[in-house]
């Protein structure tokens, strides 16, 4: 099933080109490569061209950010109720992923229609969008575990500026892996498991991490933390070749298949606001009961 992220105020693909994107974000336009923009448009060198800051690639990797205003270093954008920082990174990215905002009105529905205390799991948890939207929602707990100090400092930043500060969120700096082996060791569990891992990674030891190689582990270790009748679990992946049904296959596959009624699979896809478009943006499975 294609989802479509089409609620958005304060974000808009405003449009492509040549394997790149105009995007505003909030007051802000900016212009980013992306990869999966191969197609050629007739859209003119003068809209293309305004906007407030770009994105070069460097054929060393990496890249960096041309300003043609002076933008702050960071700034605002809201998504419904929840409010998050938006700051353009040497690698491209702003720290907010727009197209998730799909998963996160599917993750507040399940939460706030439970009619029970739900306890989240957040994992590769990144700037902590879905553990905000998972708070406000109404979750008792939430968990966010990433092993990146510096997403985890932006994640309590956006819980701040969400009004939720105060919630009973705990933040973990650690590898996945280790952290759910010694949530299984105390015997912890939770309802609902959000998880968004990298294609490809090294760990703080050298190890390599490759979504392929590591997602039936991944999925083993989950089982063994979520309750008897878990909530819902979402997997997104950005990993190129890896398709939809071969995520719910991997699934399907795996012991975590015996605790959910419901696995479905898809694409997820933000509109073209000056082209009848979409833009495709990675994969999701869901699963609930």
């Amino acid at each position: 099933m294609l989802l479509i992220s089409d609620k958005w105020k304060d974000y808009e693909i405003i449009a492509t080109r040549d394997g790149e994107k105009l995007e505003r974000w909030g007051d802000y336009v900016l212009r980013r490569p992306d990869p999966q923009i191969f197609w050629k448009s007739d859209i003119d060198d003068g809209e293309f061209n305004t906007y407030d800051a770009i994105y070069h690639r460097s054929n060393k990797g990496g890249g960096s950010w041309e300003f043609k205003t002076r933008l702050p270093q960071s700034w605002t954008v809201k998504y419904k109720n929840l409010t998050f920082n938006v700051k353009p990174t040497g690698f491209k990215h702003t720290g907010i992923f727009p197209e998730q905002a799909v998963n996160w009105d599917y993750a507040k529905d399940k939460i706030e229609n439970a009619n029970r205390d739900v306890r989240v799991l957040n994992l590769f948890a990144y700037t902590g969008c879905a553990t905000c939207n998972a708070s406000k929602a109404g979750a008792k707990e939430v968990v966010h575990v990433d092993a990146s100090k510096g997403m985890t400092l932006i994640a309590k930043e956006n819980a701040k500026l969400s009004g939720i500060e105060n919630n009973f969120i705990r933040y973990i700096v650690d590898d996945v892996f280790k952290f759910i082996e010694k949530e299984i060791r105390r015997g912890r569990k939770y309802d609902a498991v959000i998880m968004d891992p990298p294609s490809y990674g090294r760990g703080a030891n050298g190890e390599i991490w490759k979504l392929e190689d590591s997602l039936a582990r991944l999925f083993e270790l989950v089982n063994e933390i979520l309750v008897d009748r878990p909530l819902f679990m979402i997997i997104n992946s950005y990993t190129t070749g890896l398709s939809p049904i071969s995520l719910k296959n991997a699934i399907t596959t795996s012991k975590i298949s015996e605790k959910f009624e419901n696995i479905y699979s898809g694409e997820i896809a933000l509109p073209i606001k000056n082209q009848d478009l979409l833009l495709p943006c990675g994969i999701y499975a869901r699963c609930d009961n």
